[in-house]
């Protein structure tokens, strides 16, 4: 899918949401990636995750009790296979490899941005922050304080390892939006999905769920004001998901969902965010141009 978003594009970044290291192989991760950085130009980066669904990890010969070991040894393995033409690698969960090579290369030898899904392990903010990559913190079931800990242990071993300073570590989000210009006539209309959807239903009401977590029901102008609050708790941030086709809703009001956050809530959050990032402090995650013109004062130094 992302390859034909490659094809019918030209600047949007295609990303992943996510990618289970758990139960996928490291070996076509690294290929099937490497070759959608060829076929969009770079425009690619990568989220990963554990996964959470215990009956998903024996569909592919995997246990869910190591979903942490299984987590860290397929990603140290993926990374060796990106900045290593030939690996040579033994483990405790695939088939050794003897002098492979995986193909194709990344594109101009700058394997994609990757980012950490998590929901609640610091285990997965450790290995983002030891290689310096971007930790998303999956914010939509728990309350916030619970992130603000992940968040922050990610933020201090980001800096413990020379990637820079602490606030300067790459961090997304999640939140999830149901929208209406009148915010009775939000409430009132999500409701019956949220009551009866099978994440949401049957458990804390909708006025709960919106008090503890991202979820925002009511008016473009509320999701705005909401969503502006997060970086209060979790400092500045790069990258902003929104979940707008959940809880069994209709195709066409999915449709309308996302006109109304292309139209009135994401231009003036991209306004805000901006005009209240300290110095310093990146607004986007890195991208392939990006890297590449960071890494070019240095090859050029070493020619």
């Amino acid at each position: 899918m992302l390859g034909y978003l490659a094809a019918q594009t030209e600047k949007i970044i295609l990303s992943t949401s996510t990618t289970l290291i758990t139960t996928n192989d490291p070996v076509k991760i690294a290929e099937d990636y490497a070759m959608l950085q060829h076929l969009a130009d770079g425009r690619v980066d990568l989220m990963m995750g554990r996964g959470n669904t215990a009956p998903v990890y024996p569909w592919f010969g995997q246990d869910i009790r190591q979903g942490i070991p299984l987590a860290l040894e397929h990603y140290r393995l993926l990374r060796r296979l990106w900045d290593e033409d030939v690996v040579d690698w033994q483990g405790q969960f695939r088939t050794p490899l003897q002098g492979f090579t995986s193909t194709p290369r990344p594109l101009d030898g700058i394997p994609p941005f990757v980012w950490h899904g998590s929901i609640r392990s610091p285990e997965i903010a450790e290995i983002a922050a030891f290689h310096g990559d971007g930790f998303f913190a999956n914010n939509i079931f728990w309350p916030k304080e619970h992130y603000i800990s992940l968040i922050n242990l990610y933020r201090e071993r980001y800096e413990h390892y020379g990637h820079g300073r602490a606030d300067q570590a790459i961090v997304g989000l999640g939140g999830q939006v149901f929208m209406r210009k009148n915010a009775k006539d939000a409430v009132d209309e999500f409701r019956p999905y949220f009551d009866n959807a099978p994440v949401y239903g049957h458990g804390p009401s909708l006025e709960d769920f919106t008090d503890q977590t991202p979820l925002t029901v009511g008016t473009p102008e509320q999701v705005i004001e909401k969503t502006l609050t997060f970086a209060d708790f979790f400092g500045d941030y790069q990258r902003q998901l929104f979940l707008v086709d959940h809880a069994g809703l209709p195709l066409k009001t999915v449709l309308e969902q996302l006109d109304l956050l292309g139209g009135e809530v994401v231009p003036v959050l991209r306004k805000e965010f901006a005009a209240r990032r300290p110095a310093g402090v990146p607004d986007n995650p890195p991208t392939h141009a990006s890297m590449k013109s960071d890494r070019e004062p240095v090859d050029a130094a070493r020619q």
